[in-house]
């Protein structure tokens, strides 16, 4: 009786069971549908309510299983899919970033960008016009001569445009000690501006006897961002000079640059600007005096040359700062800068070594002969100075007073950067190695300078040491670095290098390894 009876019950229990699984399974879906906006809720399509469905026909498990699998790898594929979409973005926004930033260096700007104005005397024409042969690079830089009357030209000489200032006489001059040519000088940039040249983003501003290192004047600008005011260039080496007249001032034999708004924004103020400065000396200050009432102060480089010096450049460009070498001026009153050639020459002789490598030219290189307890200084491309003993690289980076000051004194305050005084000890006296010829190898992809000893007779010496006197040649070798001025500034290392030629003397320069230092470590010292 009691086997029939749970007989009997059994499926009865079973059906029950069924109809609260699929009730309790209904109010999910009801609180699911409600509650769209939970994280945790897992949405269910019209497939898997046909699969509901199927409880009914007896394949419970089936069907519930299925629908647990199905639900669960859709929910996997879009999570996976979102994580993809947002590395995804991120990716793209880490790209724009980096494409801001290297956008921000603006290494776009090139020589075709810049507009030479060069301010120039009809009396000292054929003098000057030498020295702007020896920079200028027909059809590839753009650029204006500025006279005062007309000259004889020739269109196969290799020079810029020459065209006549404009009229200055309705404009003020006070000044005794001046010339009344520094108020049409003062105009060079509007007037340039004025001609309406097109895909212009910086004028640059330079004297006759100016010479321009072109690629490192590009390299410089660069560095900025043409669509702002700038105001480019560098103070006096004389002290008293810039005491004189400013040190905020941008000197125009050094040359200075003009970014093209700041250029536009000075021609609609520079002649009412002018009128009230007619006190002022020259051209350079009159600049200096309207940026300042544009509120625009100069931005220096280091590389940009006055030389308001008289005598021998060797101490100031055997010692150059760690900077491009942008350019050299007053050369008509220094001596030429290699011995035995006259100014031109001497320009010209330099300008193969500029060829070679413009971003490293008369860079400074300290090292030292282990053996033989030598200090040698490499002016790249220009001069190597070897001498006995050892100097430390502080002293040797000091430029050696070779020169005057601009009032032709042997007055070390006078200058406006740290100096030493020429040794007067005849066993330090500096032996110079004078840059003689230059080549390209492809093989090794080196540049190869050869250097020749200046045979000057030198001083009796008694120390009992080696004399770079015996050596003949100093050959030197390094590989051309166009970017150099795109990483931090830092000298170049150089290294002596093992050799049996008695007369002559090896040198690697190029980047510093890891952990090189110039340094002399002497025996039992530190």
């Amino acid at each position: 009786m009691q086997s029939s009876y749970r007989q009997r019950i059994i499926p009865w229990l079973i059906l029950t069971m069924i109809i609260s699984y699929i009730l309790y399974s209904s109010n999910l879906l009801l609180l699911t549908n409600r509650k769209r906006d939970c994280s945790t809720t897992v949405h269910l399509d019209a497939a898997t309510h046909e699969q509901l469905e199927m409880i009914g026909t007896g394949n419970l498990s089936t069907a519930t299983s299925s629908i647990i699998e199905n639900t669960v790898l859709k929910e996997t594929k879009t999570k996976t899919s979102k994580k993809v979409k947002e590395e995804e973005e991120q990716q793209e926004q880490d790209e724009e970033e980096l494409s801001i930033d290297e956008l921000s260096q603006r290494q776009d700007t090139e020589a075709k960008h810049i507009v030479f104005g060069i301010a120039a005397s009809s009396t000292l024409w054929d003098i000057r016009k030498e020295y702007i042969k020896v920079w200028w690079k027909p059809n590839e830089t753009r650029g204006v001569v500025w006279l005062d009357q007309r000259v004889n030209t020739q269109s196969n000489e290799g020079l810029p445009e020459v065209r006549i200032s404009g009229d200055t006489t309705r404009f003020k001059y006070s000044n005794v000690q001046g010339t009344r040519s520094a108020l049409r000088i003062s105009r060079v940039v509007t007037e340039t501006l004025k001609l309406g040249m097109e895909d212009v983003r910086w004028f640059m501003m330079g004297d006759d006897d100016t010479v321009f290192m072109v690629d490192n004047v590009v390299r410089v600008l660069s560095k900025y961002d043409h669509t702002q005011f700038y105001y480019v260039g560098s103070s006096s080496e004389s002290h008293v000079q810039n005491i004189h007249f400013s040190y905020a001032m941008a000197y125009g034999g050094g040359g200075f640059a003009i970014s093209y708004p700041l250029a536009k924004e000075l021609a609609k103020m520079q002649d009412r600007c002018i009128q009230r400065y007619p006190a002022l000396y020259g051209s350079d200050d009159r600049m200096q005096a309207c940026m300042a009432e544009l509120g625009v102060p100069l931005t220096k480089e280091a590389g940009f040359h006055q030389y308001d010096v008289y005598g021998d450049l060797l101490g100031l460009l055997g010692a150059h700062p760690v900077a491009p070498l942008v350019s050299l001026h007053h050369l008509d009153v220094v001596q030429p800068i290699f011995p035995k050639m006259n100014r031109v020459q001497s320009l010209r002789h330099l300008m193969k070594s500029v060829k070679q490598d413009s971003s490293s030219i008369i860079q400074q290189s300290i090292c030292y002969d282990k053996k033989r307890y030598w200090s040698i200084s490499v002016s790249w491309g220009y001069v190597i100075q070897v001498l006995r003993g050892v100097l430390s690289p502080r002293e040797l980076e000091m430029p050696t007073r070779t020169f005057l000051n601009w009032y032709r004194r042997a007055d070390y305050t006078a200058y406006a950067f740290n100096t030493r005084p020429v040794t007067k000890h005849p066993c330090q006296k500096a032996f110079l190695f004078y840059m003689n010829r230059t080549r390209y190898d492809p093989v090794k992809k080196q540049i190869v300078g050869t250097y020749s000893r200046y045979k000057s007779k030198p001083p009796y010496c008694r120390w009992k040491m080696d004399s770079p006197e015996d050596i003949d040649t100093i050959v030197v070798s390094k590989r051309p670095d166009p970017l150099r001025w795109q990483r931090s500034p830092r000298r170049d290392c150089c290294r002596v290098q093992p050799t049996r030629k008695g007369k002559t003397m090896y040198i690697w320069v190029g980047n510093c390894r890891e952990g090189e230092v110039s340094e002399l470590i002497l025996k039992g010292g530190s």
